[in-house]
């Protein structure tokens, strides 16, 4: 990654350039025992997969001084990328007295390239803090995917018996924009007063082709129920307002409202079905105070209400039955989830150490949850289990979290962080469920060397739960990463981290780091669950024991102030790899 910076005048030009290629590793198995129509079966799989990525990234940026108080900006983006995951599953089913086993390849290929624009204004005023920024995001880009799916059937001689051949193809677009803008207002009693309001239009479009060459049959024929053509829109229109300021240098505070409409709406194009969901008005305050007990003790409350939305993988309603005995498939009708959330803390600092006790209460409607259900597979027209999504009732969470930083020595900094807690999931007034205790824990060590050596080793623990701390980004694919179970828990595991930089050069201008993620690949999620007619585990370790060198040069000047003037600081907002 590389950036130049050049300002001359009432001009500002930077550069932004990046090229980042990937190496990604997952391994897996899963053993599933059901009862379907009397007849009792038994499912194992053993996974491997590798994954090649590549992503480049441009950006151009031009600031343009209209006055000493009027900055204009114009940048646009350019954004390629590609990755080719495969995988081998090797699987052994059990039914009715029976045996089968079986190979299946995955190859498959992703690409988009993603173009967009960005603009702003930002006006100063005589008042010195006070300003008036106005923002606006545009993205639009393809993407294609073809896959090809090869399962070999053998015999009681591992010979190969039959082969079956599935190929899905696929396409979409997408288009995504964000214009927002906010106002800065302080006032000469310490009082600061913020506003603004921001829309935010997404439309996707993807078509997703599947054909199925079966055992001894010579063409392909194409799997209607398999094969999606969709379209979604979301929408959101927010505003919102904050007060904050000092009561006689003893208490700060900080309230706002936040006033926010979403739409969502979709469409598969071969049956003309519709999804629709629509919250016309929802409203989110928010409270933080804090109070000085003396010059080193404090005490902070704060009251929040959010919300979080489905993404486009946990709503396309499209079966991906590349992998028949693990189908996934989107819930169109899935709806935000609402969090309500009170923290009260207390942080007492002594030398160069800080010790801050918290205990917490959060409650959530809605709450989007993975689920395995049983139902009707729209391929074999057979009963068979399909992982999907769906809106639990709610969730409750609550616990007490202590963090301790210190600098105990010249050479040694360190962080630890041990968060006790108890989540509860409901799906329904029909299923009981009872909260469970756990426990999550980090712990992370810097020891700066002679000669600018830096070593850095982190350690952390996740206990038994249905609701981890860190939870998996759910961008990707269903059911890859580790999320909220609703039918069971996920089982303890834990990561050991390390990292070593080495500055040099002069005023440690260039820098070497080199870091080793998961040492002893014991960051695995294992999700248990069960259900009407089922009891699974299912176990996935992504990128274990990756390893990544950074090298980093700087030269030149760095004008700070040029990337305050930028609201859009994140560039890669908007694009959608699916």
């Amino acid at each position: 990654m590389g950036s130049l910076n050049l300002r001359q005048n009432k001009f500002n030009i930077s550069l932004t350039g990046m090229n980042m290629r990937m190496r990604t590793n997952t391994e897996g198995d899963s053993h599933r025992t059901s009862t379907i129509n009397g007849v009792e079966s038994t499912v194992d799989q053993d996974i491997e997969g590798k994954t090649k990525g590549m992503i480049t990234f441009g950006r151009l940026g031009v600031d343009y001084d209209l006055s000493p108080k009027t900055t204009l900006s114009v940048a646009g983006v350019l954004v390629q990328g590609k990755f080719k995951p495969n995988e081998n599953s090797s699987i052994l089913t059990k039914s009715g007295g029976s045996e089968s086993f079986s190979d299946r390849i995955s190859e498959s290929e992703r690409s988009f390239k993603p173009r967009g624009l960005q603009a702003g204004l930002v006006q100063k005023f005589k008042t010195e803090g006070e300003e008036l920024s106005v923002d606006f995001n545009y993205f639009g880009g393809t993407n294609t995917s073809n896959g090809l799916y090869t399962t070999n059937y053998l015999n009681a001689s591992s010979e190969i018996s039959g082969t079956q051949i599935q190929k899905n193809i696929g396409s979409g677009d997408n288009k995504f924009m964000t214009v927002q803008a906010d106002y800065v207002k302080p006032f000469k009693n310490g009082m600061k007063l913020e506003t603004g309001v921001r829309a935010q239009i997404n439309k996707l479009k993807n078509l997703n082709n599947n054909s199925l060459k079966a055992v001894d049959k010579e063409d392909f024929e194409n799997i209607t129920a398999a094969s999606a053509n969709y379209n979604n829109k979301n929408s959101v229109y927010a505003a919102y307002a904050s007060l904050g300021g000092n009561f006689k240098d003893w208490v700060s505070y900080k309230v706002g409202l936040r006033a926010e409409s979403s739409t969502y709406d979709g469409e598969l194009l071969n049956t003309n079905e519709k999804f629709h969901n629509k919250y016309p008005l929802s409203l989110f305050p928010s409270l933080f105070l804090s109070k000085k007990l003396t010059e080193k003790d404090q005490i902070q409350m704060s009251v929040t209400r959010r919300v979080n939305r489905p993404n486009f993988f946990q709503l396309i309603p499209f079966v991906d039955y590349t992998d028949s005995l693990n189908i996934t498939r989107g819930n169109p009708d899935l709806v935000p989830e609402f969090t309500t959330s009170g923290e009260l803390s207390y942080s007492r600092t002594h030398g160069k150490g800080t010790f801050l006790a918290t205990v917490y209460y959060k409650s959530t409607n809605n709450l989007i949850t993975r689920y395995l259900t049983q139902e009707l597979n729209p391929v074999t027209n057979k009963m068979d289990f399909i992982n999907t999504y769906i809106n639990a009732n709610s969730s409750k969470n609550y616990g007490a979290e202590f963090t301790y930083t210190n600098n105990l020595k010249k050479w040694w900094d360190l962080t630890a962080d041990l968060n006790f807690y108890n989540s509860k999931i409901e799906v329904d007034e029909k299923t009981p469920s009872e909260g469970m205790w756990t426990v999550f824990g980090k712990l992370n060590n810097t020891f700066n060397l002679q000669k600018n050596w830096n070593l850095q080793l982190a350690f952390e623990y996740q206990g038994k739960t249905n609701m981890p701390v860190t939870q998996g980004q759910t961008f990707g694919p269903p059911m890859n990463q580790a999320q909220s179970s609703s039918q069971g828990y996920i089982k303890p595991f834990y990561g050991i981290d390390f990292a070593i930089k080495k500055s040099f050069l002069k005023n440690q201008a260039a820098s070497a780091t080199l870091a080793i993620n998961d040492i002893f690949r014991t960051r695995g999620n294992t999700i248990v669950s069960s259900g009407e007619g089922f009891s699974q585990t299912y176990y996935r370790l992504s990128n274990p024991q990756l390893i990544k060198l950074n090298l980093s040069y700087r030269f030149g000047k760095m004008d700070m102030n040029m990337f305050k003037k930028n609201k859009n600081q994140n560039s890669m907002e908007g694009i959608q790899m699916q």
